[in-house]
């Protein structure tokens, strides 16, 4: 099946614009999932909304309910949720650049691949691309897409661009309260060297492929067996009821150049030889 891009916009560093595609890096239906069949009438299994002592309630009358504590909660219609939706705006910005190594681990939520939109794109795309593994930097910025904003990180992959989302710092749990009690000591030196002898036999690449979901193996076997099976019970369960390509890369040398004069984007400039200066001028 071909992938469906999630999001279609440009990246922009600076001046230059790059017409993108952004599509999910994950499967999420790679594992294997069920649905709920009720047994005696092999009907599928459906929820209904409901409320105690009503019953069934429709989907109009439901209003969203943000706790305030004590089984207290403020209501909200979804009108005025929606009216604050930020819309889904077509540029990435990258704002800010750290090193590879700059962010913990634990801020990385959910990868994108990032592909250029036709042939013109691509000859700034590949100018990011190497110049961000050139320098071992990933660039920051945020991201619209289904009124929400996203902090994303991008970063070289392969032969392209990796995007990832990153959780706000306020998403993330302080681990002092749980490693308050671990006893702030060096290890034994002996334990340490044999700990350290077991690591470095087993080091090597990182190969994906050599790891196996053996619960979803079991599972996939266990299903063929059994569609294999004549006598396993089967049921029928019926339901009811982008941007102009090209037209945003400008020359991509000019735009480079034209960036550095920028405010942020200045480069330190070589030191002239000696001129007087003009007075009331401030030296760059």
């Amino acid at each position: 099946m071909a992938s469906r891009a999630v999001w279609k916009g440009q990246i922009r560093l600076s001046l230059v614009s790059i017409p993108v595609e952004i599509h999910s890096a994950t499967q999420p239906g790679a594992r294997v999932s069920f649905r709920q069949i009720h047994g005696p009438s092999g009907k599928r299994v459906r929820y209904e909304k409901t409320v105690a002592g009503l019953g069934a309630v429709k989907a109009s009358d439901i209003l969203k309910g943000y706790e305030l504590g004590d089984d207290e909660y403020l209501l909200l219609k979804p009108e005025e949720i929606e009216a604050i939706r930020l819309e889904t705006r077509k540029t990435l910005e990258l704002v800010q650049f750290v090193d590879y190594d700059a962010i913990p681990p634990l801020y990385y939520d959910k990868p994108y691949y990032v592909v250029p939109t036709d042939d013109l794109a691509e000859d700034a795309y590949r100018v990011v691309r190497d110049a961000l593994r050139k320098a071992r930097r990933v660039g920051l910025g945020q991201l619209t897409m289904r009124g929400k904003e996203y902090l994303c990180a991008l970063r070289p992959c392969g032969d392209g661009l990796l995007m990832e989302t990153l959780h706000y710092a306020d998403e993330i749990r302080k681990a002092d309260p749980l490693f308050a009690g671990i006893e702030d000591a060096p290890a034994d030196e002996e334990l340490l060297a044999v700990a350290t002898q077991l690591i470095d036999r087993k080091t090597g690449p990182f190969e994906a492929d050599r790891f196996t979901d053996h619960y979803d193996k079991a599972l996939r076997e266990l299903i063929e067996a059994r569609r294999r099976n004549r006598k396993t019970p089967r049921t029928s369960a019926e339901d009811d009821a982008a941007p102009t390509k090209g037209s945003n890369v400008v020359d991509l040398m000019e735009a480079l150049r034209a960036s550095l004069d920028t405010p942020g984007g200045k480069k330190p400039a070589k030191k002239p030889r000696k001129t007087p200066a003009k007075r009331g001028t401030k030296a760059s």
